[in-house]
């Protein structure tokens, strides 16, 4: 019995210095981050629509906000969710004259990353690589083209390369540019049934700051 009395003081010392490291194991990051697709597609097809016919699709910024859990001083993983953008395509081809915004989506895009952080903690300048999942979805769909869109989700790989740059203890900054496999199957309904399939090979430049608690 005594000697569980001596051992309680050194129970409650290692939970404190375990709450202490967990502590240190969480990050908040938030910023703005720039989507840029380079989208490619087969063709708006349909009967009535002259071949040649396709559509491209514009960049978009928005705000963005990240949840990391640090496993070890260089492995993590992170969940990033934004604020979901407005993705807009023009015509091309033999429809560039129906202009700008033909179909237009709001881009739901959460992304799971784990990344690996090269160097030592208290490093001031740390680069990270990381790989994972992007799940998304088009909501809020519109288009000159027809009444009745619908956009399939997409899930596809992630892989991203950054640069953490520590400014106190406890924050600093952070920059990433990420690659993602996004593709939808578009269908629209009027007088006759149109088809594409956008493949959005989307580019992603993040900015902002963190804070670890």
């Amino acid at each position: 019995m005594r000697s569980t009395f001596l051992l309680l003081p050194l129970l409650f010392t290692g939970l404190a210095a375990t709450d202490a490291a967990l502590a240190q194991s969480f990050a908040i990051k938030a910023g703005a981050i720039l989507y840029q697709p380079h989208s490619k597609t087969d063709g708006v097809r349909g009967i009535g629509i002259p071949p040649g016919a396709d559509i491209d699709v514009g960049s978009a910024t928005t705000a963005m906000l990240i949840g990391e859990v640090q496993f070890t001083p260089n492995t993590s993983v992170e969940l990033v969710l934004g604020v979901p953008p407005r993705v807009k395509a023009k015509g091309t081809g033999t429809v560039a004259f129906l202009g700008d915004d033909v179909l237009s989506a709001k881009n739901v895009a959460p992304t799971l990353l784990f990344n690996y952080t090269f160097g030592e903690p208290g490093q001031k300048l740390r680069p990270y690589i990381g790989a994972g999942v992007n799940y998304t979805r088009f909501t809020g769909i519109r288009s000159r083209l027809a009444p009745q869109v619908s956009m399939t989700d997409s899930v596809g790989p992630v892989v991203q390369a950054g640069l953490s740059l520590q400014l106190a203890p406890n924050w600093g900054l952070f920059t990433s540019v990420a690659r993602l496999e996004v593709k939808t199957e578009v269908v629209a309904v009027a007088s006759s049934v149109l088809r594409t399939t956008v493949d959005f090979r989307p580019v992603t430049y993040s900015l902002g700051t963190w804070y670890r608690f």
